[in-house]
């Protein structure tokens, strides 16, 4: 394919923000996007971002994606991704969500931080964040792709706003100071059936190892992290797929439990 025939950032963008907006997927962008590295891939989702708040999206905070070793060492990558959080993407705790909102959705769980501080740093350590976290919450990533069959790669992924859907947090805050965020046991539950297990190791070690790691990141990128945002910190276990009528209940040690529930 010659250099002229590649999608541009404007054009790259465009596929997915309809193919979001039209509930359908597109083919990879891997091998037809004429910047086809992590910096065109971040143009992207950029581009759309841009576009989405100009029509009135409110962004509330941010997701941190390829937390998972194994999953970075799959796509060829030595470090985590992110991507946009906004308020429409919101889901309550055992609030029925439609399907006709996705398209080929898959579950995750987390652990969320509330952002009580601006981090604005340059580089930032634990105690910032230990600091600047308000408080805690077990959440459920509903991930989705507008890249067909999940056939992804990082550079697909990324431009794809890091394969974000919706998210579902708990209602019962906790203080960082009184949970073991490392340590912490996780089971998610489809029905009876346990599907998923796993702990806050999975996340770069610790949960706060990916939250530093996004301070410092949204800062270099002109969105630093502020007072009020939403951290998804990234999968503590393997992510289930998802069918029509499936609820998912996630415990987490010390943090509660939080409902999935697809319509």
């Amino acid at each position: 394919m010659s250099d002229a025939s590649l999608l541009g950032t404007e054009a790259a963008a465009a596929l997915l923000k309809a193919a979001a907006a039209g509930g359908h997927t597109i083919a990879p962008l891997r091998d037809r996007l004429r910047h086809a590295d992590q910096d065109g891939a971040y143009a992207v989702q950029e581009a759309n971002t841009c576009a989405w708040l100009a029509e009135g999206r409110r962004l509330v905070g941010r997701k941190i994606g390829l937390t998972s070793l194994a999953v970075q060492a799959q796509l060829g990558v030595d470090q985590p991704d992110f991507g946009m959080l906004f308020a429409d993407m919101a889901v309550g705790d055992g609030e029925p969500v439609a399907l006709g909102r996705l398209i080929q959705p898959k579950v995750e769980a987390e652990v969320a931080l509330v952002i009580g501080r601006d981090l604005t740093h340059e580089r930032h350590t634990y105690a910032d964040l230990i600091r600047a976290t308000e408080y805690v919450l077990p959440a459920i990533e509903i991930v989705d792709s507008r890249i067909e069959n999940w056939n992804i790669r990082f550079v697909d992924t990324v431009a794809d706003n890091a394969s974000s859907g919706l998210f579902v947090l708990g209602g019962q805050p906790r203080r960082l100071q009184d949970v073991d965020l490392t340590a912490c046991a996780m089971e998610m539950r489809r029905g009876e059936e346990v599907v998923s297990r796993g702990n806050g190791r999975a996340c770069l070690g610790s949960p706060l190892n990916a939250a530093v790691w996004l301070a410092d990141v949204m800062v270099r990128c002109g969105r630093p992290l502020l007072a009020g945002d939403i951290v998804l910190t990234g999968a503590l276990g393997p992510m289930v797929s998802v069918r029509p009528g499936e609820r998912f209940d996630v415990s987490v040690e010390g943090l509660g439990s939080v409902t999935a529930l697809f319509a």
